[in-house]
């Protein structure tokens, strides 16, 4: 027999459901991501850390879960709604199924429920606050719950998830045949630092596969120890939670801008990135979570499908002058992609690495080797 569930949100509204993974309560942000799959790279991407996810697609689960997929150690979204869950699993890279999952890492899950209405709420009226709980709950409680929830506007949830220790990173990106590329330091000559401010692999999978030689941060890191490490470049990390209260990692970058460092932002790194280039950022209506998002790179004209995570973003209307935009989404006409015309640093709203999604915008990788390339040949350096 199945345990029911309920979820509550802020505004009143209320779902109910049967539970598929852990018992208990969670309470968080609720947002939507329209991704067709990639369930697990979303259940371990750091940015959704004190989120409820909710997967618009009807049916998730369908392929299981494997040890390969994940994002990062540990399990960030506090809860998972869904509207459907197969009762079979369907392929040869399984290894487990979608409940035992959330069930063995106290993870909260809801299915059952009708997410487009769920969607349709949020859309309308912005994420909300919500309150997930298994078992006969009383509604009333459970919206009073999502009430006094702070929200995520004001909080600095990178230090939350950040590494506690600086680690190289030697893994590259998987194929069919061999899994993961395993490389050792001496092969790859860029040595780039990452500021950990939630992380995902795949990241830093990428620039191991484009020459890099990593070694993640902790995001409290001070520029003096990074500088210390003596990098090529210095590359800035997506995370969770709003980018204004990160004052320690605004100062270092702007340091780090100051003596010409090479810089790479992605999601929130690239917000902080502008915060310390002088621009402003903004909490967004619902954000932006799927893998279809349309951008267009300014510069050529071509639309770029990406993969998109973000409930902040820069606003165009403070950037300095020293900065230009470089990156405009098709769906909303937000601000997707800065570059200082005086420094060698840039950043991308999206997520050039996917995982989940496409891989149209995997090139900037590519640019970041060349912005550190250049540096190297006006500095005297050597290969």
């Amino acid at each position: 027999m199945s345990t029911p569930a309920l979820l509550a949100l802020e505004d009143g509204s209320v779902f109910r459901g049967e539970s598929i993974g852990a018992d208990g309560q969670a309470v968080g942000e609720v947002v939507f991501n329209t991704a067709m799959s990639g369930y697990q790279e979303i259940l371990t991407d750091p940015s959704y850390f004190r989120q409820i996810v909710t997967l618009t697609y009807p049916h998730i689960g369908n392929v299981g879960v494997n040890p390969e997929d994940r994002e990062s150690e540990h399990h960030h979204p506090v809860g998972l709604i869904i509207r459907d869950v197969p009762p079979r699993v369907s392929s040869w890279r399984a290894r487990g199924d979608l409940p035992s999952y959330l069930r063995e890492r106290g993870i909260i899950g809801i299915a059952g429920i009708d997410t487009r209405r769920l969607t349709r709420i949020l859309r309308d009226k912005g994420a909300q606050n919500g309150c997930m709980v298994t078992g006969d709950s009383a509604e009333f409680e459970a919206i009073e719950v999502a009430r006094t929830f702070p929200g995520i506007q004001g909080m600095d949830l990178a230090k939350e998830v950040t590494t506690r220790n600086a680690y190289p990173w030697e893994q590259g990106c998987w194929n069919l045949s061999d899994g993961f590329e395993k490389v050792t330091h001496t092969e790859h000559p860029w040595h780039v630092v990452a500021y950990d401010f939630g992380i995902k692999h795949n990241i830093l999978r990428l620039l191991v596969s484009h020459g890099c030689r990593v070694t993640v941060a902790p995001a409290q890191t001070p520029v003096e120890e990074v500088l210390a490490m003596a990098p090529q470049g210095v590359f800035l990390s997506n995370g969770p939670g709003d980018p204004a209260p990160c004052g320690y990692a605004i100062a270092a970058i702007g340091t780090l801008l100051d003596v010409g460092m090479p810089l790479f932002g992605i999601c929130l790194g690239h917000q902080l990135l502008a915060l310390a280039s002088g621009a402003k950022t903004m909490k967004m209506k619902f954000g932006h979570h799927g893998a279809n998002h349309p951008v267009q790179e300014l510069d050529t004209g071509r639309v770029l499908i990406t993969s998109q995570n973000h409930g902040f973003a820069v606003d165009e209307n403070t950037l300095p002058g020293n900065v230009r935009m470089t990156h405009r989404s098709l769906f909303d006409g937000s601000l997707q992609g800065i570059h200082l015309a005086d420094r060698p640093a840039f950043g991308f709203q999206g997520h050039p690495e996917a995982s989940p999604g496409p891989q149209d915008v995997g090139h900037l990788f590519e640019h970041f080797i060349g912005l550190m390339a250049e540096r190297a040949s006006e500095r005297g350096s050597s290969l």
